[in-house]
């Protein structure tokens, strides 16, 4: 923690700073003092989320009231909508998981506490969602959130450690339930072929039901084919076609350039640099190895086609943070990045009217879906404190010169001196 605002001033700023005024030991963070004082303005979002929230409840509410009629008609009607949330959330999906919530998390709750397991019955919440099919037979939407369940319950007996060393009974379970989403999938990919949903699930079944024969870029290529516009499902191949995962660096390339291609349409290069995104975050050689000239025209054109400020706070988060994680761990790798973050000057200046704090919490734990997340006031005041200081980083020369930066709907603005 800082002593001073000299001392904060400083780090961000350069020993040259000519601000010299100390403040208060109680003021921590140069940027807070900036955003205090007036000096650098930008309207806070606080509602990115607030959206999703409110579907998932819609769909825990609507199984707790059995109301599944009503629920295989909402996740229908969004899934052939292609709807989203603003945050680029399916609501199908999100539907679906509120449905499964109560079951899973219980699940998820007693085998994390080993008081808990003897006392609690693993087989009644899934017996009852798999009694729903009972109910409404051929109701592909009923069969998918069952088998998202199956997926979820899955994972949550492998956990995290590595699947040769879990217990007898865990491998067991976990392989049971892969199995029974497999074959209800089979089921749901039959009744709705052109389901972006029931393609998804597909995909996530490759985390734990995958053969020799599966060709996990054609399964990716076929969702991204129904619903071209999100771009959740790139990332996700590129993640997947990693040597860790399923694939290999080549493959990996080689696919990240045939989306590229067959996006072109909808995304322009982005298609590119979509499956690349998550990739070369995670993976050191993988982000030695990506094509930066070519990542760095499909950002552009990302902005181009899709210039809202969820988008634009998640790219500049990507450069400014999530990317700087890895530095220092390969040299080549760290050659690409500095060349990638490098963007985020121009996100900044040129595209950022309004700050979304927890795109950037986020962005910090490299946009991982399973974290958990027990205070989102505090996971947002981290986001907007690391998004404050990439933004000051990136004004530091009108900031040092005692400018006030405002974030306005149409633009940057400097005044004063």
């Amino acid at each position: 923690m800082f002593r001073s605002f000299r001392a904060a001033a400083a780090r961000i700023f350069g020993s040259s700073s000519p601000i010299s005024t100390p403040l208060p030991a109680s003021v921590a963070d140069a940027t807070a003092w900036l955003v205090a004082s007036g000096q650098l303005n930008i309207p806070i979002a606080e509602t990115d989320d607030t959206a999703g929230h409110q579907v998932i409840e819609r769909g825990r509410h609507l199984a707790r009231q059995d109301m599944w009629a009503e629920l295989s008609q909402e996740m229908r009607a969004a899934d052939e909508a292609r709807e989203t949330t603003p945050c680029g959330q399916p609501v199908a999906d999100l539907l679906g998981f509120g449905a499964r919530a109560d079951v899973v998390l219980a699940a998820e709750h007693a085998l994390s506490d080993g008081r808990t397991q003897s006392d609690y019955d693993f087989l009644a919440g899934i017996s009852e969602l798999e009694g729903e099919i009972q109910s409404h037979p051929d109701d592909p939407m009923i069969a998918l959130v069952v088998a998202l369940a199956h997926i979820d319950l899955a994972w949550a007996w492998r956990g995290t450690a590595d699947p040769k060393d879990l217990p007898a009974l865990h491998q067991s379970r976990c392989a049971a339930h892969f199995d029974r989403a497999a074959d209800l999938l089979k089921d749901c990919r039959s009744a709705m072929p052109n389901s972006p949903a029931i393609a998804a699930a597909d995909c996530a079944l490759l985390a734990g039901h995958v053969s020799p024969r599966t060709r996990v870029a054609d399964k990716y290529e076929e969702l991204i084919t129904l619903d071209p516009q999100n771009h959740r499902h790139m990332r996700a191949m590129g993640s997947h076609l990693l040597p860790r995962r399923f694939g290999t660096y080549d493959q990996l390339e080689v696919q990240a350039l045939r989306n590229a291609a067959r996006t072109q349409k909808t995304w322009g290069a982005g298609g590119y640099t979509w499956v690349q995104f998550d990739a070369i975050a995670l993976d050191d050689e993988a982000c030695a190895r990506v094509d930066v000239e070519y990542f760095l025209e499909g950002l552009h054109d990302i902005v181009e086609r899709r210039p809202d400020q969820q988008t634009i706070n998640l790219l500049a988060a990507y450069c400014s943070v999530t990317l700087l994680n890895g530095m220092g761990r390969n040299p080549k790798a760290d050659i690409a990045r500095k060349q990638i973050c490098e963007a985020a000057n121009w996100l900044i200046r040129d595209h950022l009217t309004e700050l979304h704090p927890l795109i950037w919490a986020h962005a910090a734990n490299g946009f991982s879906n399973s974290l958990r997340v027990n205070s989102t006031e505090r996971f947002a005041a981290r986001g907007r404190r690391d998004a404050l200081r990439a933004i000051a980083d990136q004004l530091r020369e009108e900031l040092r010169d005692g400018q006030s930066v405002t974030f306005t709907p149409t633009g940057l603005q400097v005044s004063g001196n």
